[in-house]
């Protein structure tokens, strides 16, 4: 991978951290379109690997990943809830 990309990438990760409860925390919808995949569900299958991976690792898999909800528009200036994922850096990298 070229250093530029790299560098590309890690800026835009960064640049989703959102600060809750003063813990670092990236929604999965956005780093799904950072990490270039199209369709939710295809991430949802990186997720789950992730979650295995802590579980292997004795870690909480609730203090890392946390079910939300947020609203995204749609045509005509509309709104539908969608899911999605709060991570901490933890499962994020």
């Amino acid at each position: 991978m070229k250093k530029e990309l790299i560098i590309e990438l890690f800026e835009k990760f960064e640049g989703a951290c959102y600060l809750a409860n003063n813990l670092e925390c990236w929604s999965a919808r956005e780093l799904q379109e950072i990490l270039g995949y199209a369709e939710w569900r295809n991430f949802l299958k990186v997720i789950d690997k992730a979650k295995t991976a802590c579980e292997n690792a004795d870690v909480k898999v609730s203090d890392h990943f946390v079910d939300v909800n947020k609203m995204v528009e749609i045509g005509k200036g509309g709104q539908r809830e969608v899911d999605d994922m709060a991570l901490t850096r933890y499962p994020a990298i």
